[in-house]
């Protein structure tokens, strides 16, 4: 409850973590982070133009640097205390979003894998399901703070009919039953070929309907960018405006 004088200063509060959003149309279910009932909080959203699945997965997101940057210093405007993005591919970006606000920034729950390395016991491999292994680079796991010592298995949903295609092709419709089987079938092929994978990390913010199923398939735990903003959001909480003049 709140009681005493309080300061203000922003147009609207009661959210915690602004989240820049792909410029999509592609259907986004709850478990996704792109749907606000997602999350049992509030969040911010910003759209950024021009920012399609296609050029942010496939050809690395050239020339939309600025366009993020912009995104973000207006999320901190309007009093956001941190600062997240709609696709992991963005860990790219993540030093330069950095340093473009004076609030934390997050782009990928990529930044979760050398955290989930040191949970394991010796000898354990992280493994990462991404919507495309083939343009997931060493430049987006540098950026990520993942050095060679973090053992990786990595797959991605790319041959697979529903989900990649979906997503990066920005279709209005998804068959979602579809996209949980393929997912199935992904992380099962993962931990029989890499049995020594002790966790796993979804690259994908579109993948979080599916944690508990793959959960249940492997028996792993498994992180997504729902637990991380979750996370986030619990060290924020308490600390935002307004606050005790």
């Amino acid at each position: 409850m709140t009681t005493g004088r309080v300061r203000g200063g922003f147009n609207h509060y009661g959210f915690t973590v602004g989240i820049l959003v792909l410029d999509t149309r592609f259907p986004r279910i709850v478990g996704d982070i792109g749907n606000a009932r997602t999350f049992p909080f509030p969040v911010r959203y910003r759209r950024v133009t021009g920012a399609d699945p296609d050029l942010v997965v496939r050809r690395g997101a050239e020339g939309l640097l600025p366009a993020f940057v912009q995104g973000a210093q207006e999320l901190e405007r309007e009093g956001v205390g941190a600062i997240t993005t709609s696709c992991g591919f963005l860990i790219k970006y993540q030093q330069q979003l950095a340093r473009a606000v004076r609030v934390p920034v997050f782009t990928s729950s990529l930044l979760l894998v050398p955290l989930v390395h040191r949970m394991l016991a010796p000898g354990g491999r992280v493994g990462i399901i991404t919507v495309n292994a083939g343009t997931l680079t060493p430049e987006h796991l540098a950026a990520a703070g993942i050095g060679p010592d973090v053992p990786l298995a990595v797959v991605g949903l790319e041959a697979e009919k529903e989900f990649t295609h979906v997503l990066l092709d920005d279709q209005p419709e998804l068959d979602v039953d579809l996209a949980r089987e393929e997912h199935v079938r992904v992380a099962r092929r993962l931990v029989a070929e890499h049995p020594d994978v002790g966790a796993i990390v979804l690259e994908c913010t579109n993948m979080p309907p599916y944690t508990a199923d793959i959960q249940r398939e492997t028996g792993r735990p498994v992180f997504d960018i729902v637990s991380l903003v979750t996370m986030v959001h619990d060290a924020l909480a308490a600390g935002q405006p307004p606050r005790p003049a």
